[in-house]
């Protein structure tokens, strides 16, 4: 891995939405939910994916992806734009 790469993991790692996704990923894989090499991939997709926008508003995220790839052992499809509005599950309980 180049310095630069290097310099642009961190970036991304260490950015609000990563630290929240590491945590929200590390919480999945302690309780069962996610597989450590599955946690990992999202993590290595995440460093390379095109976030056009994030928010964090209320306790939603919302993100808009470019170029987007969705894959499933059965099939994968390229999408333009996609749009993800995420919350904590906690809080729906409550």
């Amino acid at each position: 891995m180049s310095r630069s790469e290097m310099a642009t993991f961190e970036l991304y790692r260490r950015s609000t939405i990563g630290m929240c996704l590491t945590e929200t990923l590390d919480e999945m894989v302690q309780n069962g939910v996610l597989s450590p090499e599955l946690a990992i991939q999202v993590l290595v997709q995440f460093d390379k994916g095109h976030l056009h926008t994030y928010r964090f508003c209320d306790n939603v995220w919302t993100f808009i992806l470019q170029d987007a790839l969705f894959k499933s052992e059965e099939c994968q499809e390229n999408v333009s734009r996609v749009k993800i509005v995420a919350c904590d599950s906690k809080l729906l309980t409550q």
